[in-house]
């Protein structure tokens, strides 16, 4: 057997466990399974051949880039105040992602009718939520200028994290993913939301001088290091992933946040993050949102880890 055989050989368990993992993460609440099969050819509410297919498939980009859109929401403190407060973030932070990511894999792969209902749903729950920041401004989690900064902060995480851990994008493929995002961000009633990377940058602008350093940033962190957020075979990458989230916010933004060079990725991690990200992006896993959407449209299950 030649040396590319062996090294199959020795992934085949991992990679096994892996797809364990991601069957397990399509139960919802109460033990509700998300098929994302079904219904059969009905279209999502971004294309097969998006970009947003393609990044979404990987699991390094969605980890990372997750991590660095909670670092800018929490960079708000109406936001920050309100994730704080009204998730259970601190209570129960695995559970917590995994709900997250869930609804981000229907948003994405889902057929719409699930997406538009489980979209729906959200946005009902975000209309009960509001409160005081503690230095007395209120906020109401449906403000569309909160909203827009939410899905703005997930749009860059998810982007950046492909681009700098897995394959670059080009300008346009960066522009043409913001727009891919429109359908879902008017659902979410983000109607003001980046149209492109240009766009994104001026929201940025206008947002930055409302961002604060708070404990809670570090204690976010702290909650990330400490939780199993991640399947057994990779869950000692978990602190190296964390440092190349921290990686991707911006400079000006660490800086407000106090997030100093200690936080981010040492000089070998890099390298090492970036092998991951490349080998996940080859790594089709059955049970996956990704290969179930694609059987869904008619196509293989490996069909976007072909490209």
């Amino acid at each position: 057997m030649g040396v590319l055989g062996v090294r199959e050989r020795l992934r085949a368990p991992i990679r096994a466990r892996l797809d364990d993992a991601a069957s397990a993460f399509l139960e919802g609440e109460g033990g509700r399974r998300v098929d994302f099969t079904r219904p059969a050819g009905e279209a999502a509410l971004a294309d097969p051949d998006s970009i947003s297919w393609r990044i979404f498939k990987n699991p390094v980009a969605l980890f990372v880039g997750g991590v660095t859109a909670v670092l800018l929401e929490l960079a708000e403190p109406r936001i920050r105040t309100g994730v704080w407060e009204h998730t259970t973030f601190r209570t129960d932070p695995v559970g917590r992602l995994r709900r997250t990511g869930l609804a981000a894999m229907v948003t994405v792969y889902g057929a719409r009718s699930v997406s538009e209902k489980m979209i729906a749903g959200v946005t009902r729950m975000h209309a009960r939520v509001s409160g005081v920041t503690p230095a007395g401004v209120p906020y109401r989690a449906s403000d569309p200028e909160l909203m827009n900064w939410v899905q703005a902060t997930a749009a860059f995480g998810f982007l950046e994290a492909y681009h700098a851990y897995v394959a670059p994008l080009s300008e346009a493929e960066r522009d043409r993913y913001f727009i891919e995002g429109q359908p879902a961000a008017r659902l979410y009633g983000a109607t003001g939301a980046p149209r492109s990377h240009a766009e994104w940058r001026v929201l940025y602008e206008r947002m930055k001088p409302q961002f604060e350093r708070s404990d809670i940033v570090f204690d976010f962190l702290s909650i990330m290091h400490a939780a199993p957020a991640l399947p057994g075979p990779v869950r000692l990458t978990q602190g190296s992933l964390i440092r190349a989230a921290v990686d991707l916010v911006p400079a000006d933004a660490r800086e407000v946040l106090g997030l100093g060079a200690s936080f981010g990725l040492r000089p070998f991690e890099k390298v090492f993050v970036r092998r991951m990200g490349k080998r996940a992006d080859r790594w089709p896993l059955p049970s996956s949102p990704a290969a179930q959407a694609s059987v869904r449209m008619g196509r293989p299950a490996d069909y976007l880890y072909r490209r």
